[in-house]
């Protein structure tokens, strides 16, 4: 029955991560692949979904609260003006949000930017929508934008670039002149922009960035909150992944569209879950303060252990919940053969970096942009309890050697 088969199924392949996460699991490995915590959401949080389940709120539902108080935090912290009853969609986790973004902006053919390395979802969903992705790589170890490469990157059929900060996988938070380079792109070439801020919840002042970084929203710029599509969710910052509670903020008629198709897609998000994250997204400022020691605290210490045996790790991760690690220049193996003895010997499984590069279509040889480099990378990921870590710290320091250094390189 393959044959009946869209080309579109066809063409879509598994996600690698979960792919590992799946070995990791069968193989009774430490998951450093997924970013997902592995310890429990807080009590309060539970006690809420379980108290709406309780009263009943278990049929489709859309919960004006969490619109208004995402409006209201995004006037208090960005100085947007945004309508809780036209501006907001609430969704399924930011993957449907952004999913039924592309759904309402792109045509046939329209192409959309993505600043490379970059994460696999933003491309299946352009595909899905007709759209074409162009990559821009962004330049290592630091993972600076070029403002000469993404102007070459624009076209006719330019429709929309995305944006994510902090970024996945590298932890790079975009700076201010950055930010500023894109903005002005947008308005030059009339674009909208797409951001994933799902490592930023909007509705609070602390956020999971580190070394005193600030994360500034793209929207915030002059004349962006117009072309700005901002999509996030409460998965990160309050460990709650399965809940799949996820929003956009959007202008009126984007956000018209975008309702429409959610509703098409799932009707409405998790009803006694849209009850529950109220009581989560009205949490004090001391949750947050702690959550973001909390995960700088376990940065340090799985970069710490990487750098101890051998990795290179030139750019320490300002915010999400990865460390981006370089093989060093005498490992002879791939990344992807790398990850595979590192579950074989150790017993700690994480993701190629490779996964996250694309050639770049706008050079005269895309295979020379990142031949030197996409090779050369692996995301672990430190949102897993202290126990865990301490555990694949355990198991990697079995393969060291005399010099302190791992046997795979």
């Amino acid at each position: 029955m393959e044959e009946k088969l869209s080309s579109a199924a066809k063409n879509l392949k598994s996600s690698p991560i979960q792919q590992l996460s799946y070995l990791a699991e069968k193989c009774n490995a430490i998951n450093l692949a997924e970013g997902f915590p592995d310890f429990p959401a807080p009590a309060i949080f539970k006690a809420a979904a379980i108290s709406a389940i309780n009263s009943d709120y278990n049929q489709y539902r859309h919960v004006q609260g969490l619109c208004d108080l995402v409006a209201l935090r995004a006037k208090e912290i960005h100085g947007l003006d945004v309508d809780p009853l036209t501006d907001i969609v609430v969704c399924c986790g930011q993957s449907e949000a952004f999913a039924a973004t592309m759904f309402a902006i792109i045509n046939q053919g329209d192409e959309v930017i993505l600043l490379d390395p970059v994460y696999e979802t933003y491309e299946v969903c352009i595909t899905l929508a007709g759209g074409v992705p162009v990559y821009v790589p962004l330049d290592p170890p630091h993972w600076t934008l070029d403002q000469e490469k993404l102007n070459k990157s624009f076209t006719s059929r330019t429709k929309a670039i995305v944006l994510n900060s902090p970024h996945n996988p590298t932890g790079k938070v975009f700076t201010k002149a950055e930010l500023e380079i894109i903005a002005r792109a947008c308005q030059t070439h009339n674009i909208i922009a797409v951001t994933d801020e799902v490592w930023i919840n909007s509705l609070v002042y602390e956020h999971i960035t580190f070394d005193k970084e600030r994360h500034i929203s793209l929207a915030t710029f002059p004349g962006m909150q117009h072309r700005t599509i901002i999509t996030s969710s409460l998965s990160k910052t309050y460990s709650l992944t399965g809940w799949r509670i996820g929003w956009a903020i959007a202008p009126s008629c984007i956000a018209s569209a975008i309702r429409n198709i959610h509703v098409k897609i799932t009707d409405s998000a998790p009803a006694p879950f849209q009850e529950a994250a109220l009581i989560a997204l009205r949490s004090p400022s001391e949750y947050f303060n702690s959550l973001r020691k909390d995960y700088e605290s376990k940065r340090d210490f799985l970069a710490e252990l990487l750098a101890k045996v051998g990795f290179q790790i030139q750019s320490m991760p300002k915010g999400s919940v990865f460390v981006f690690a370089e093989l060093p220049e005498t490992c002879t193996l791939s990344d992807v053969e790398f990850v595979e003895e590192l579950i074989k010997q150790a017993g700690v499984v994480a993701v190629p970096g490779s996964g996250f590069f694309h050639s770049h279509s706008y050079v005269d040889k895309p295979s020379q942009v990142t031949s030197s480099y996409a090779r050369r990378y692996i995301r672990f990921a430190f949102c897993k309890s202290n126990e865990t870590l301490a555990t694949a710290a355990q198991k990697i320091s079995r393969l060291v050697d005399s010099t302190g250094r791992l046997k795979l390189f």
